[in-house]
């Protein structure tokens, strides 16, 4: 038994020499590998609802031609053939005004094989967004950014959740990372991550701290932190002497890299890394410095960390709003309760 365990052990971890120093390094929490355990369940929900005659659906409505957000729509349809889930993009052109965007939501609130709307940001300068968001049915808000969702939230009631901060609750869940009674550090307080994501560990039994720009000796509050989720959009910012040795660390940052000079701080123990920012000339990285791997317990990449969440959960939410729209004709299966 004892050898079992000590095989465990060092299947999950490697060991590096630096200085004269055995150093442990963190079991990596892969995304990709979450993200296709959660795909493995939804496609199980999706066949079991097709087999009633529902079939969910996402709109996605994409307003001009940026690149980025056509790359990041354009993924989110490619996950919905995937899965098997109804999609349509509306692409208005990026002309387009509150009030004709508005209409837009309007008929979509109105379909019912619609179950989720998206709408993708940033939007033109002259549409408001934030009417444009409040207008989304808080039933079909499969981002979780409506003021109703929000309050679901706080409430501890059921209802659909910004997609980022659930898909770190699934890393911590599948990875079998103990939450309840845990100190849990978030660091931002935005209304996407943030703040959703404190409200998510506390209801998970986890005593949170909120750090922001304005909090005092940060490091301090970091290191009692036995998990530290990482979303102030800072590359490198959390240095590894702010974790505590063992801590679970979710670093929810993509930032481009392009500063050779830091680049050279964040890669200096990762000569490989460093060669191919040198050959591209960025890369992107996370808020978390690379090397604090070397004292975390368990730490997620970036990419392929966090990242691949996202989307996994931007599809859960279309399946749970195709439930949650049909009430108690259709139950929720006793996994996804959990």
């Amino acid at each position: 038994m004892a050898l079992r365990a000590y095989d465990k052990i060092i299947s999950r971890c490697s060991t590096i020499c630096r200085a004269g120093e055995l150093a442990l390094t963190a079991r990596i929490l892969s995304g990709t590998e979450i993200r296709d355990q959660i795909y493995a369940d939804l496609k199980k929900d999706i066949a079991e609802l097709k087999a009633m005659g529902i079939q969910p659906g996402l709109a996605a409505v994409l307003v001009g031609n940026n690149p980025a957000s056509q790359m990041y729509v354009k993924s989110k349809v490619a996950a919905c053939s995937e899965l098997g889930l109804f999609s349509e993009m509306i692409t208005p052109p990026d002309t387009i005004s509150t009030e004709e965007l508005l209409a837009m939501v309007g008929q979509l609130n109105r379909r019912d094989e619609i179950d989720g709307i998206l709408v993708q940001l940033p939007l033109p300068k002259q549409v408001s967004a934030k009417r444009i968001l409040d207008a989304v049915d808080p039933e079909k808000d499969v981002d979780g950014f409506h003021p109703v969702s929000v309050g679901r939230l706080v409430a501890g009631q059921p209802g659909l959740v910004a997609c980022t901060p659930a898909g770190v609750m699934e890393i911590l869940r599948r990875s079998g990372i103990a939450v309840e009674g845990a100190n849990a550090v978030v660091m931002g307080r935005s209304d996407i991550v943030g703040k959703p994501m404190a409200l998510l560990l506390m209801h998970a039994h986890a005593t949170v701290t909120i750090c922001h720009s304005k909090t005092k000796n940060l490091p301090d509050v970091v290191r009692r932190a036995d998990i530290v989720v990482a979303a102030m959009g800072k590359a490198g910012m959390v240095q590894p002497d702010w974790i505590k040795p063992g801590a679970t660390v979710i670093d929810v940052g993509t930032n481009k890299l392009t500063d050779a000079a830091l680049a050279e701080k964040l890669y200096a123990s990762n000569p490989k890394r460093l060669e191919k920012f040198r050959e591209k000339g960025f890369t992107t990285c996370g808020d978390v410095h690379p090397d604090a791997a070397q004292v975390a317990g368990a730490i997620t990449p970036v990419p392929g960390g966090v990242g691949p969440l996202t989307i996994a959960m931007l599809m859960s939410n279309t399946v749970k709003a195709a439930r949650l729209r049909r009430g108690g004709r259709v139950a929720e299966p006793a996994a996804a309760k959990g």
